[in-house]
């Protein structure tokens, strides 16, 4: 293969070898630019961009070795090829040469044909590399965009799996807890009349038979019957609370875990996040460790937003249970005191900016140093400890955020200052 193209300096501080390299290179094709010295040589490179540099040794000012130790310390100009250009023929210098960077030498006197067969060789070597260069970034990049493909479909693959397990799970759990509560809710309110009617017969029969005997008047004084007319009412009024709080569970408990259907629906993101924080509230009350974590809610006039709802609450509840794993991890170091006179804050805002929806999630935690910001969402990078965290949750949420809803979920954080998580979703 012989290449008769490229651009080529000639740097020599001999005019008339100069004039024969020249002829020699120009006559063969090439575009030649020559230097007489080091400093116009270093100056060329910045206006000339060659493809191989021809480099005399023994000049006046920088000597060719220290003129290509400097190109060699450039990144723009280090994968240039020098020849040297030298009437020694002694191993010690060239082995300096190749020491300094350069490829090979021309000796003195010159001759065309060896001269020519140099130059092509490393022309040829030069077009080589850079094509190698080319075909292993274009493979790298494809392997990249190709592992990126394979993450994704992995972590669609967990949530679907995790979804369609949650769901299932609790679907049977919503359903068994349905029929129970169904028959409570529909029977204590006739209870309650009942009761308000054997109540108002007693009435009536101590109005008709005000002097009562005195196996009554014991039974009366047994039973603290007039305790009795003002607890019973108060007692059922409690089991229907509580009933309509297990209902409430339970509509929580199908809103979260809700099998979303191919297309986007309309959906109230305030529903969403009122029944993730009902599902936590286990973890949100005092214990013997610590006071409650205080919830605040400051929610705006939001529209409805078409979406997947059970794909988002899935992401509702990794973020606030991340914030409560931190809360947890930074109270170890506090007393119940310290905590009490500095309470563990989740503070929920939503609001509704350039049509997009905006959620804020902020705890007054620890934080978060910078290199673990930059690797928050990545999938398989957790600080938790092992078997405790997976690495998934927050590379599921914003898959989900981002690539099925088109928005973007981004996180602020430093030590000590706590961390916001910011969910910004199209209507």
């Amino acid at each position: 293969m012989v290449v008769t193209e490229g651009k080529i300096l000639v740097v020599d501080d001999v005019p008339s070898n100069l004039e024969v390299i020249e002829e020699i290179l120009s006559t063969a094709g090439y575009d030649v630019v020559t230097a007489i010295d080091g400093e116009r040589a270093i100056k060329r490179l910045s206006a000339y961009q060659p493809d191989l540099i021809l480099l005399d040794i023994q000049m006046p000012g920088m000597n060719g070795f220290e003129i290509c130790q400097w190109i060699k310390s450039k990144p723009d100009f280090a994968e240039i090829p020098i020849i040297f250009i030298t009437a020694f023929t002694d191993s010690e210098s060239k082995i300096k040469g190749f020491d300094s960077g350069g490829v090979d030498y021309i000796t003195k006197p010159f001759h065309s044909s060896e001269m020519l067969a140099r130059v092509d060789t490393h022309l040829c070597l030069r077009r080589l590399n850079q094509d190698l260069e080319k075909e292993v970034l274009a493979r790298t990049i494809e392997l990249n965009s190709t592992l990126r493909e394979l993450q994704e479909s992995q972590l669609k693959l967990v949530q679907s799996e995790k979804m369609s397990a949650l769901g299932n799970l609790v679907a049977g759990v919503a359903h068994e807890i349905n029929n129970p509560v169904s028959f409570l809710k529909g029977n204590i309110p006739p209870a309650q009349g009942y009761v308000q009617d054997l109540l108002g017969l007693i009435d009536v029969y101590q109005s008709e038979y005000p002097q009562a005997n005195s196996t009554v008047e014991d039974e009366i004084e047994a039973i603290d019957l007039e305790f009795l007319r003002e607890d019973l009412p108060k007692l059922l009024e409690s089991m229907e609370t509580g009933v309509n709080r297990i209902c409430n569970i339970s509509d929580s408990l199908r809103i979260l875990s809700r099998k979303d259907q191919e297309h986007k629906m309309a959906f109230n993101i305030h529903d969403g996040i009122d029944s993730t924080l009902l599902i936590l509230k286990h973890l949100t009350k005092a214990n013997e460790k610590r006071p409650q974590i205080q919830v605040v809610k400051v929610y705006s006039e939001i529209p409805e937003v078409k979406c997947f709802p059970g794909q988002l609450n899935q992401v509702f509840m990794n973020i606030l249970a991340n914030a409560i794993d931190a809360f947890e991890e930074a109270n170890q170091r506090k007393t119940f005191a310290e905590i009490q006179a500095n309470p563990n804050v989740i503070t929920i805002r939503t609001d509704c900016i350039d049509e997009k929806i905006e959620i804020q999630f902020q705890d007054n935690g620890c934080g978060m140093k910078s290199e673990i910001i930059e690797r928050i969402f990545e999938q398989g990078f957790t600080t938790k400890v092992v078997g405790k965290g997976t690495g998934l949750g927050m590379a599921i949420a914003r898959q989900i955020v981002v690539d099925a809803h088109g928005g973007s979920l981004s996180v602020q954080s430093g030590v000590g200052q706590g961390t916001e998580f910011c969910i910004r979703l199209p209507l």
